[in-house]
């Protein structure tokens, strides 16, 4: 036990020693291995995972607040509640978490970020070693292509987008964006082809309907990344979002 708190203070020092670290870099779990949480941890994680989903930000964060900061997970749970309230604190804490085992979650949030905030090239970076981190994960691979998409790459937003909808078959959203794309491109057949195929419902084709259109307009707003970006925790997804 003394060896292991030896260990871990030298952590903390070295992390205040590092010349312009930033503090978060000093915590327990930001280094390449996580503590994984005990029972009555993961059982409080649950239940901010079933309020966020449930639309509850605020008390979400309010139950994690009981937990310990030092545990990667409920860094990585605070900086998705904390993003979705507009909070700044949500950028330190994704960041806390690179170079560790959930640095394609850090990458990932700081993403959706910068997309949010209409930085497309940092949003770029950061999906993009994202997905080299994690390449099989749907979600990012859909965020990747929204951004690709409203840089103006159309061909590498389809790739994404077809890669998010073959590595989870029931991604309705990677599907309504890419319906978007071909509307965009007017490939009408494509499109009614795949929304065939995918099931998705009228009111869905009507929003890549409408994404489209607001893609082809000059001086109207480009489509909202809340409504195109994959969620991560909750159960609606949306652009631009977690």
């Amino acid at each position: 036990m003394k060896a292991v708190m030896m260990v871990m203070s030298l952590v903390v020092l070295g992390g205040c020693a590092s010349e312009g670290a930033a503090p978060w870099l000093a915590l327990p779990g930001s280094s390449a291995s996580c503590a994984k949480p005990d029972s009555s941890q993961e059982l409080a994680l649950s239940m901010a995972d079933e309020m966020l989903g449930e639309g509850r930000p605020h008390a979400a964060l309010a139950h994690l607040e009981v937990l310990p900061a030092d545990l990667a997970q409920v860094r990585l749970r605070k900086a998705k509640v904390l993003r979705l309230l507009g909070r700044s604190e949500a950028e330190p804490l994704y960041r806390s978490l690179l170079g560790g085992c959930l640095a394609a979650e850090g990458e990932h949030g700081l993403g959706q970020l910068f997309a949010a905030r209409g930085d497309n090239l940092q949003a770029q970076r950061h999906l993009l070693r994202a997905v080299r981190l994690a390449p099989t994960d749907e979600k990012v691979r859909n965020d990747l292509g929204v951004v690709y998409l409203s840089l103006g790459n159309v061909e590498q937003a389809r790739f994404e987008f077809l890669t998010a909808i073959e590595l989870k078959q029931n991604n309705t959203l990677a599907a309504v964006n890419l319906v978007s794309l071909m509307l965009y491109q007017d490939k009408w057949e494509q499109a009614a082809d795949l929304v065939s195929r995918l099931n998705l419902s009228p009111a869905q084709f009507n929003d890549a309907k409408r994404r489209a259109e607001q893609l082809k307009t000059p001086g109207k707003s480009a489509p909202s990344r809340a409504d195109q970006v994959a969620a991560v925790s909750e159960p609606t997804p949306s652009f631009g979002q977690p």
